[in-house]
């Protein structure tokens, strides 16, 4: 990952609700979840959402796709992960064991991220 794709990252989920959008669409799964049901949960106006959504869709984080007449966000976990080994890539002097960050090779399920 180069740091512009990082900074753009961290960018994005250095605001609260975002990082509340984020942090809820990596509990949801690679299934995602409706852009009303998280507004509901959040109890954030549609506008509002929506230009949260698109900070984070921008940054990489998250991905849409329309089904039927909504409008699904899931975490993107593949981007998570690069962001996650991208910080922790240089942990305790190049030893990153003593971190105990081992990010598993096919993140696509939450269960089975590091």
């Amino acid at each position: 990952m180069e740091s512009n794709q990082a900074l753009s990252g961290l960018a994005a989920l250095a605001q609260e609700t975002r990082l509340a959008i984020f942090r809820r669409l990596v509990r949801a799964g690679p299934g995602g979840e409706s852009a009303g049901s998280i507004a509901e949960a959040l109890n954030t106006p549609p506008p509002t959402l929506s230009f949260h959504l698109k900070e984070l869709e921008r940054a990489g984080l998250i991905t849409q796709r329309r089904a039927s007449r909504s409008l699904i966000y899931a975490a993107h976990y593949d981007s998570m992960r690069d962001l996650l080994a991208f910080l922790m890539e240089d942990c305790c002097a190049g030893h990153p064991e003593i971190c105990k960050f081992k990010p598993s090779e096919n993140c696509n399920e939450p269960s089975s991220c590091a």
